[in-house]
This record gives structure tokens, C-alpha cells and sequence, in this order.
């Protein structure tokens, strides 16, 4: 992990974002680009007024001098960090500096407050983990320990998840991570018998694996939504971090498809990271 993206807006939560790259960096040797989108109209950015151009330059100006106050940090001390601010007006447009940087992933600090689903839908972190390409990280809280030792794979076991699931395999083989896979099973016309996801689950680790040795890792949880599920699971076992795959196309609401009660998954402080199928 040679370079990672961290969006800052100033805000409480990018900075629990950038706290816990920085500890990432130290872990693996990694550099920080520390990115910040100023929101500029397109108008007023294209134009050959020298007064709009004027101001144009002032608000860059205005960003890089409130960038650099936000990254004098006694914790950045020693990290190689690189401030970087961008005019795009959207936050799908944070891949775009992924590719440029060849960054191998995002870190975002979340507002949501209302468990994995309120992490993604109508927000900016949704429009991040929809276009990015490499793996993103949502904090919602400090975290003081990343060493991740136990994580959770949430999947349907559907064929397509085989790519997301490597490379979360190999991500937390780094960590040292337990890595335990989970079915939810849900009621009704997407119920599923044992015998039937046995058989999913085994076609999936053969294909994936080339064996069955990771059998043992896979747990079941019957819920009456995904998300339900998997934090009931996590809580029970005590999971320091969620790992998803996500549809580029559609996000993680395809992942999270289901009725969803507005009492569920209410104040989950567990981070989360997406790997796109």
C-alpha cells in the first residue's frame, strides 16, 4: 500500500479519516495525499473575464492557506503527506485522482449515524464508493487500533464477489486479520435453504480458492435484512471491521437491496471498507 487518498472538508470526521491513514502509512510505509475539493463553478473556472479569473485565483489561494493551518499536526510529524486541491465540483471525481496518483486506497471520514446503509445512500461518501476503483475505507470515529484482527466479508457468495473477495484476502492477510465470511439469509422470496447455500458457498471457494479449506470461515446469520444481519453478526463476534463489494454501477444500495426498518443498525461505530466487484 504505496499511496493513500484521504478527502479533506475540515470537517471533525476527515480528520478522524486522516488520523487513521496516518496510521496506516506508518504501518506500511505508505504516502499521504491529502486531498480537498473546492467547490468552483465550472462558469466561473472556463472564463476569459480577467475579474472572474481574479477571483478564481483567490479562492485557490484562500483553500491551499486553510489546507496547510488544517495539516499542521503534531501527529503528521514524520509522515510524507502531499496536499493536493482540486476545483472539481464532485466527489466521484476522487477516483479520477486515484488513477492520476496510482493511489492504492481511499480513506473517508462518515457522518452517518444510522449503521452501514446511511453510510453510502445520498452522500458524498456514496458518490466516492460508487466511482472508486480501488478499495475505501469509511471511518465514522477515531480509531486509535487498526490492526483489524477480526473482519467480516459480507457476501451473497454470488460468483461475481470472487474478485472482491481475493482482494480483500490479500489486503488482510497483510493485517494479520481473521477474515470470516458471512451469508444472511433472509426471509421470504429470498430465503434460502442449507443444502442450497452449501452449494453456493462451495462453488464459490472452489472457484476462488481452488479448494475448500476456508469452509470453516463461513457463517450463516438469518435476519430480516442484510444489513440486520451483518451487524448483529459483527457485534456477537465482536468484528473490528466490515468488508463489502460493491457495484460500481449502482453502489452498495444493490448490495443492501431489502426492507429496511429506520430502527436498524442504529449508531454502528465500526468502520467499513468497499472492494469493487
Amino acid at each position: 500500500m504505496k499511496k493513500i487518498i484521504v478527502p479533506i472538508d475540515f470537517s471533525e470526521h476527515s480528520e478522524y479519516a486522516l488520523k487513521t491513514a496516518v496510521r496506516l502509512a506508518k504501518l506500511f510505509d505508505s504516502k499521504i495525499l491529502a486531498l480537498h475539493m473546492l467547490e468552483i463553478s465550472e462558469v466561473l473556472y472556463t472564463s476569459d473575464d480577467f475579474e472572474q479569473h481574479q477571483k478564481v485565483i483567490f479562492f485557490l489561494k484562500l483553500a491551499e492557506k486553510k489546507f496547510k493551518k488544517f495539516l499542521k499536526k503534531d501527529y503528521l510529524e514524520g509522515i510524507n503527506i502531499t496536499p493536493i486541491v482540486k476545483h472539481y465540483k464532485v466527489f466521484s471525481e476522487v477516483n479520477e485522482v486515484a488513477k492520476e496518483y496510482d493511489a492504492d486506497m481511499i480513506v473517508m471520514g462518515s457522518h452517518g449515524a444510522s449503521g452501514i446503509k446511511e453510510f453510502f445512500v445520498g452522500s458524498n461518501t456514496e458518490r466516492v464508493v460508487r466511482n472508486a476503483e480501488i478499495p475505501v475505507l469509511v471511518v465514522k470515529t477515531d480509531l486509535p487500533n487498526i490492526s483489524f484482527e477480526t473482519v467480516i466479508f459480507a457476501t451473497d457468495f454470488d460468483l461475481e464477489n470472487v474478485k472482491p473477495y481475493l482482494n480483500a484476502c490479500k489486503m488482510f492477510e497483510k493485517f494479520g486479520s481473521k477474515l470470516k465470511l458471512l451469508y444472511v439469509n433472509l426471509p421470504n422470496e429470498n430465503f434460502r435453504s442449507t443444502v442450497e447455500i452449501e452449494q453456493r458457498i462451495a462453488e464459490f471457494l472452489q472457484t476462488a480458492d481452488g479448494n475448500l479449506d476456508k469452509i470453516s470461515d463461513v457463517a450463516y446469520q438469518a435476519d430480516y435484512s442484510v444489513e440486520q444481519g451483518v451487524i448483529n453478526y459483527a457485534n456477537k463476534i465482536g468484528a473490528d471491521l466490515i468488508a463489502i463489494p460493491t457495484h460500481g454501477r449502482t453502489g452498495v444500495t444493490h448490495f443492501f437491496s431489502g426492507s429496511i426498518g429506520e430502527d436498524i443498525v442504529n449508531h454502528s461505530s465500526l468502520p467499513v471498507i468497499t472492494f469493487k466487484i
